[in-house]
């Protein structure tokens, strides 16, 4: 081989290194990670993990070419708090999660990318300007329209035939929640089912609640997303001693010993999440990314939960399930 063919064999393996240094820039790149959960829950630690990989798959690799400065809040006040820590930091860009997280981060900066996944309805929540162009400093992935709501006692309904009351655990205070209560209503009017409301934001009197609600025959449990999230280490196992048959938005729920769960695949949306910070890191604005929605969701059935409540499950719900957990 020629002397001129070797040297322009060598410059042409340095030319893709060279170039993607460039593109990417030459410095350690910041990213901002809240988390509505804490951070020693294992959904969590599946999160974050599904969501490094998916970068290291982009040529983002964490300790290399990124840094991630990550919270973890497990109540409202420390989501307020953390965000406007992760906002002093000054990030390239912050991924959050879940409807109630994305305000106080909006609120903490207007100007930093925000990129956010497992929220409802973000238009109506006033996040962005619309699905197509957001504007502003926020985009992301929105999980369900609201009519899937509705899905959830009827889920109930097939699982425990004798239901004809229902609690549904929710936060009051916004858009989402209020919304996805009227889902619920519709549907529940149509099986004969009287609903009981109940609010998410504060545990004890929730815990009270609930414990009343159950002294009476033939009752179940609905569970909403929107802060619910917070609490569902006191929510599962309160329904299982009260014996409520419970349906909750997201598999984790049913991981954890809830009965089943019907919702988007989580982890999913933080591995397109990715593509999106990767994006916006290479000098797109958020605002003119669109907010894409969730096509698929998973039926979860907690088999073991099911047996210990006296519950014989039809056939063809568990033919329908996605994972039956033993």
């Amino acid at each position: 081989m020629r002397r001129r063919e070797i040297i322009g064999l060598i410059g042409g393996a340095l030319v893709w290194p060279l170039r993607a240094r460039a593109q990417a820039g030459d410095r350690m790149r910041v990213i901002g990670w809240l988390s509505v959960l804490a951070e020693k829950d294992p959904e969590s630690q599946r999160r974050i993990e599904v969501f490094k990989q998916a970068l290291a798959e982009l040529g983002w690799v964490e300790g290399r070419s990124v840094r991630i400065e990550a919270r973890w809040a497990v109540d409202e006040d420390r989501l307020q708090k953390q965000s406007v820590e992760l906002a002093a930091l000054v990030p390239d860009v912050i991924l959050t999660s879940g409807t109630v997280a994305v305000r106080p981060l909006q609120q903490a900066t207007r100007t930093i990318p925000i990129v956010f996944v497992q929220v409802v309805d973000p238009v109506g929540s006033g996040y962005v300007d619309s699905l197509a162009h957001p504007g502003g400093n926020t985009t992301g992935f929105t999980q369900f329209e609201y009519s899937l709501s509705g899905k959830w006692v009827e889920l109930l309904k097939e699982v425990a035939p004798n239901v004809t009351r229902v609690a549904v655990i929710r936060d009051p205070t916004r858009g989402p929640g209020v919304a996805q209560f009227a889902a619920i209503q519709t549907v529940a009017q149509s099986l004969g089912i009287e609903l009981t409301p109940i609010n998410a934001l504060d545990v004890g009197d929730m815990e009270r609640r609930i414990a009343n609600f159950a002294r009476a025959a033939n009752g179940g449990l609905v569970v909403t997303t929107g802060g619910t999230a917070f609490h569902r280490d006191v929510i599962i196992p309160l329904a299982a001693r009260l014996r409520l048959p419970a349906v909750y938005p997201y598999r984790y729920y049913a991981a954890d010993g809830g009965l089943m769960s019907y919702g988007p695949r989580t982890l999913e949306q933080y591995r397109r999440a990715a593509s999106y910070v990767d994006r916006i890191l290479r000098g797109e604005r958020p605002g003119d990314l669109p907010v894409q929605a969730q096509s698929n969701f998973e039926l979860v059935i907690n088999l073991k939960t099911a047996r210990s409540l006296g519950l014989t499950l039809p056939t063809s719900l568990l033919a329908r399930a996605d994972e039956v957990i033993e």
